[in-house]
């Protein structure tokens, strides 16, 4: 499965709900975008540290942002943009998971739902 962001936040909050989703999956992946959001979220080196720590113990893959997958997120930016409010980030996490063919874990549906044909799971702290 491929995690968005806000999956790994929850767990860097402490949910154990979350943290146990990640801990069954036996291939986490994770798009570059999430992972610059993530080191980028860092408020000091110990936070910073701690993601790529937690990145590198829980053997994420980081899929790259490939011409595909910047291609089809500029085609949900320029049809949803506007409509639904889609922002980029979200946009090259969507389509890195389509392009991988993989399903979409997130606790911001409403941040996706616009895209069909996006396979999402939804996750409920």
């Amino acid at each position: 499965m491929l995690y968005d962001t806000d999956i790994l936040i929850w767990v860097q909050r402490g949910n154990q709900k979350a943290a146990l989703l990640i801990e069954k999956d036996n291939d986490r992946q994770l798009s570059i975008q999430s992972y610059m959001e993530l080191i980028q979220g860092a408020k000091n080196k110990s936070q910073h540290k701690y993601v790529k720590n937690f990145i590198r113990e829980f053997e994420f893959s980081i899929l790259p942002l490939t011409e595909n997958i910047g291609h089809r997120a500029l085609i949900y930016v320029e049809e949803h943009a506007l409509v639904s409010n889609m922002r980029l980030g979200d946009a090259i996490i969507a389509a890195t998971a389509i392009e991988n063919n993989m399903t979409l874990v997130s606790s911001n549906a409403k941040h996706f739902k616009v895209i069909n044909e996006l396979q999402l799971k939804v996750f409920k702290p």
